[in-house]
């Protein structure tokens, strides 16, 4: 794993507006930024991260299975009790599920160490899925990058196959976001072009349009009802939202589908801990009470909480509420603290390698039940957060 100068592309600029990729730059500085990639072994990325990641949503969907059928963990998640019918119903159902996205720590060395799950709406992905690989393609037709270097990226065609295996062609499926979000409207474009070449119709609907019928289904502001729906908000708002006593009947088919609140639900760190102690790619990780009252699975992470302990709400998003503490000492906190309501957990401290200065981390993505790809932020901070920059990468041949 090595962070290459390469240098950007003349026309990058002109290519991310040809692209519709607005938000390349935010409040004055880069998002995306190709100065320099990530290069990665063949084996590093199918050894490392390919194969872990898979494992890592498999252990996930166990635990899923354990938190549905308890009524201490679904507290602990904070799953409203009026809504625990709907989301233990439709794990028991198969409802099928799309993607998502596992943030890890890697070196190059180590085993790669999840820090969390972005499994219900994870942003990044035309990025990843679409931008970055025609940054590759650019790089090898101007001699900067061998013929056949490769990329970890299936993203798109696995979407696509996704897509077809989940729905019927000709069916319609309608998008959802906050319009006026760049970033979120490019996640959902995406999105609809894997299930436009899936041969399914995809139809935009700005959030705040969606209503209710009469009869207590979900209609569009055209009035269309809607029977399939992805929705780019997630399910702990969803399930607080002054519509939610419609969800379970309003005979709408989800993605992703409400047993997904409890996967991008932070508490899913300390029970994946619980049921995996000692896996390799996982931190240990409590709910804070436990930590701070302790116990033995506490005493046996004594040596990993000492290098530091990081505190996340179990909600949270761009890494706003996050503090970093090794002891008394303060080692880095997030400035934004809009989740700090939040109930608590508490993860070992993991060090991040540094590049030049920069703390990349590796955004893996879960398609179906399978990793397909991936793309990497980095910050000087430990805290990855909204501004953190976009980083391509590609395999060393």
């Amino acid at each position: 794993m090595k962070r290459i100068p390469l240098g950007a592309r003349l026309d990058m600029e002109d290519k991310a507006k040809d692209a519709g990729f607005s938000f390349h730059t935010m409040y004055g500085e880069p998002y995306w930024d190709e100065e320099t990639a990530y290069a990665f072994t063949l084996r590093q990325i199918e050894d490392d991260i390919e194969d872990p990641s898979t494992a890592l949503h498999a252990m996930c969907r166990e635990a899923v299975a354990e938190i549905v059928g308890s009524e201490e963990l679904m507290d602990r998640l904070a799953i409203p009790p009026e809504h625990r019918d709907l989301v233990a119903d439709s794990w028991q159902d198969g409802e099928p599920e799309l993607y998502g996205r596992f943030d890890l720590i890697y070196d190059g060395q180590s085993p790669a160490k999840m820090i969390e799950y972005n499994a219900d709406t994870p942003t990044a992905l035309f990025e990843s899925a679409s931008f970055q690989w025609d940054w590759l393609e650019d790089m090898i037709a101007a001699g900067k990058l061998p013929e056949g270097t490769d990329q970890f990226n299936g993203i798109y065609e696995a979407l696509t196959a996704r897509f077809a295996q989940i729905g019927a062609a000709g069916s319609h499926i309608h998008f959802t976001a906050f319009a006026d979000s760049p970033e979120d409207y490019a996640t959902v474009e995406m999105m609809a072009y894997a299930a436009r070449a899936a041969d399914m119709g995809a139809h935009f609907v700005n959030l705040p349009d969606i209503g209710v019928t009469d009869s207590g289904q979900f209609a569009d502001a055209a009035g269309q009802v809607i029977g399939t729906l992805f929705k780019l908000y997630p399910w702990e708002d969803l399930l607080r939202d002054d519509f939610a006593t419609h969800l379970a009947g309003a005979h709408c088919r989800y993605l992703e589908p409400a047993w997904k609140a409890v996967v991008s639900n932070k508490g899913i760190l300390p029970v994946l801990w619980r049921m995996f102690e000692g896996h390799p790619n996982l931190l240990p990780s409590f709910f804070a009470d436990e930590l701070d009252a302790g116990c033995a699975a506490v005493d046996r992470a004594a040596d990993a909480l000492a290098r530091g302990i990081v505190r996340k709400p179990i909600f949270s998003r761009e890494g706003a509420s996050i503090s970093i503490r090794q002891g008394d000492t303060m080692i880095e906190d997030a400035a934004v603290r809009d989740y700090d309501a939040h109930p608590m957990i508490a993860q070992a401290y993991h060090e991040m390698p540094v590049f030049d200065g920069f703390r990349p981390v590796i955004g893996a993505w879960i398609v179906g039940e399978t990793c397909v790809g991936m793309g990497l932020r980095e910050d000087r901070s430990r805290i990855t957060q909204d501004l953190s920059r976009f980083k391509p990468h590609y395999i060393l041949a």
